[in-house]
């Protein structure tokens, strides 16, 4: 399967200091690269995974499920693992899902940088999707909620019922395990966001079990923050949280 130009995965060996960074449902690494290049420049160890079914067709996605993105993103931090002595995971969207599933289920992880991250979406119509799905194979896109003008993300022009089903399979597991959470947090959020509501980050505020978290609202992006107006300070926000958790 091709992938499209700017959706490839993206590495950089650096430091013992790792940095893994995950993009979101439907999207593609375009969305977080240039998260992932700052944390290069800053001499670390870098992985940034492309998820299994995205970056090519929508239809391709639709032929996975979550365990196959989570099975990607574990493999990316075994290679960081044996590489650096600590590692922070960086998550947008389904990405923080899928990183905050492996603070749950590895306490080494030395931090978690969250941005819009999805836990509990409270859509109404994702109740119809064990039904929906065998109907309708795809609805409108998700993908492109950006403030800024101009800007565009690369992400499919349809949402795949079938794989949206194991997304909410996913949200259901990372959100009932939250209190098992104690790595520090940088949790960055934007209050108008269409695509996750905000009672996700609410939810995670709420029961995570980490004594060391740091709320930043966003007030001038929507959902895709990382290419947003406020793309610049997540960048310093990140970068100093790498270095304080990383060194402490």
């Amino acid at each position: 399967m091709q992938i499209l130009p700017g959706a490839e995965p993206w590495s950089f060996d650096g430091s013992s200091v790792g940095v893994l960074v995950c993009h979101g449902f439907t999207g593609t690494t375009q969305s977080v690269r240039p998260v992932a290049q700052r944390c290069a420049e800053e001499g670390w160890t870098v992985r940034m995974p492309r998820l299994p079914g995205h970056g090519t067709t929508w239809q391709d996605l639709n032929r996975t499920v979550w365990t196959d993105w989570y099975a990607e993103v574990e493999v990316a931090y075994a290679e960081l693992q044996e590489r650096c002595s600590q590692v922070v995971v960086v998550g947008l969207s389904l990405g923080g899902s899928l990183v905050t599933l492996l603070a749950q289920e590895h306490s080494d992880v030395a931090g978690l940088v969250l941005v819009n991250p999805a836990y509990a979406p409270k859509d109404p119509r994702l109740k119809a999707l064990p039904l929906a799905k065998h109907l309708v194979p795809s609805l409108a896109a998700i993908g492109g909620d950006i403030r800024k003008p101009g800007v565009t993300e690369l992400a499919y022009d349809r949402t795949p019922l079938k794989s949206l089903h194991s997304a909410v399979r996913l949200w259901r597991r990372v959100s009932r395990d939250l209190p098992s959470v104690t790595a520090p947090i940088l949790l960055m959020h934007s209050p108008e966001d269409h695509v996750v509501e905000p009672y996700s980050s609410e939810l995670l505020l709420a029961r995570v079990s980490s004594t060391d978290v740091t709320e930043i609202l966003l007030e001038d992006s929507f959902h895709v923050a990382t290419l947003d107006h406020d793309a610049e300070r997540i960048l310093e926000e990140t970068v100093a949280f790498v270095r304080r958790v990383s060194t402490s």
